[in-house]
């Protein structure tokens, strides 16, 4: 059991604490009622903080005690094609750490180019003796998902979905809110979230913090950032209002460079290691 909450907390960092968010908070079939503002901005964006090519590596860090261990890394790359960007995420767990379960996971996301909402997600998992494929094909306009999955993609059974407003899935989530506009928000503001994974919506809300300055990132330095606090539902795995701290540039990337998230043993980071092909200079980074 304790492998498994342990796991768990770790995928969270790898492919949710990144996206700025945690599918830890409660699934619903209604969506809270938002403004005009909120929904315009949650069914259309214009891409303007990443591009063709841009690479980003994270190292997950496991907590117990007072040391800081690294057990895995996720890799996210964005590649364009003619009408939309295909995102791509791989976590895996280093050999080492097979205590945690190993763990090689694959997501995949197909964006509209105008929109940069979903029409298309995959996710290829097998952690320890589980494994998944899903994909779910969006159609936003209609309101609507058919959704796929069985153990490999060979087995899949497909259910259809109603949606109830535009909906992204865990990885295009990420590059949708690097591209918010945060002078429109003050310290202390919150900003909806709405994603459809395993057959359920999941709404949620992030606080804004505001910019924080000269935050040192293990191995790369020190950035100035602009910081973001999902709250954490408590449960078997995360503590009972814990709070999630994503650390972003505050630059024109606005790219996640540390997550952190205190467990009920322990805590999970990840740091940014590597990068290449950013559509700006990284002008975050004090020099």
């Amino acid at each position: 059991m304790i492998k498994r909450k342990i796991q768990v907390a770790l995928l969270s960092i790898l492919f949710i604490g990144v996206t700025t968010l945690s599918i830890q908070g409660s699934s619903t079939s209604t969506l809270r009622d938002t403004t005009d503002h909120d929904e315009l901005e949650m069914c259309s964006m214009t891409n303007n903080a990443f591009q063709h090519g841009e690479r980003a590596i994270y190292t997950l860090y496991y907590k117990m005690g007072p040391m800081w261990i690294a057990v895995g890394e996720a890799n996210f790359n964005v590649a364009e094609r003619e009408e939309d960007f295909m995102l791509s995420a791989v976590g895996t767990t280093y050999s080492g750490y097979e205590w945690v379960f190993r763990v090689e996971d694959k997501f995949e996301s197909h964006i509209n180019k105008e929109t940069l909402l979903p029409h298309t997600a995959i996710r290829d998992l097998q952690e320890g003796n589980y494994k998944l494929w899903d994909m779910i094909n969006f159609d936003q306009d209609e309101k609507q998902a058919l959704y796929y999955r069985g153990k490999t993609q060979e087995e899949t059974k497909m259910k259809e979905y109603d949606l109830e407003g535009c909906m992204h899935d865990v990885l295009s989530i990420i590059y949708f809110t690097r591209n918010i506009n945060f002078d429109n928000y003050a310290k202390g503001d919150s900003f909806p979230i709405s994603v459809w994974l395993d057959k359920h919506t999941y709404n949620l809300d992030v606080k804004y913090e505001g910019e924080q300055d000269n935050v040192k990132v293990k191995g790369l330095g020190r950035f100035n950032t602009i910081k973001f606090s999902p709250q954490l539902v408590g449960g078997e795995v995360f503590e009972e209002d814990g709070v999630m701290e994503i650390y972003a540039s505050n630059d024109d990337n606005k790219l996640p460079l540390m997550i952190t998230s205190p467990l009920k043993i322990g805590s999970v980071r990840a740091v940014l290691s590597e990068y290449k092909g950013l559509k700006y200079n990284l002008d975050a980074q004090i020099k």
